[in-house]
């Protein structure tokens, strides 16, 4: 069974930085595709940024390009999410979640809908103040 698991959510001021982790386990991690989502309270859940593990590529909602960047960590093993200049808002929950290689050898392009994502962490929560 696929098993993903947030870390390094906090509470960080307007303008701060956060640094986000998804450890990975039972599943192919390099053909897999890896995106972060953010849920706030009242909506649904937004994704805001992918990675596809085997070629690299990478994904970003509009609402957070030149401030996110999502990376692999080949020493943690993990997908990570550093979050610059983060803006006013309330509490959000962060999620990682995968989606599957399009077929046995073909790996999974960057998605940043809901749907395409089977697989999904708990969550790991960040708090901006203001």
């Amino acid at each position: 069974q696929a098993l993903l698991v947030e870390s390094g959510g906090g509470v960080v001021q307007p303008g701060g930085s956060l640094r986000l982790s998804c450890a990975a386990s039972g599943f192919n991690f390099n053909t897999s595709a890896i995106t972060w989502f953010r849920q706030s309270p009242g909506k649904g859940r937004e994704g805001i940024s992918c990675l596809s593990v085997g070629d690299g590529s990478t994904s970003y909602a509009n609402s957070v390009k030149g401030r996110f960047t999502i990376s692999r960590d080949f020493t943690r093993n993990t997908v990570d999410l550093q979050m610059d200049n983060l803006k006013t808002e309330g509490p959000a929950v962060y999620y990682c979640a995968r989606r599957r290689p399009l077929t046995r050898n073909v790996p999974a392009p960057c998605a940043l809908a809901v749907a395409f994502y089977e697989s999904w962490g708990q969550g790991t929560q960040g708090t901006g103040t203001s």
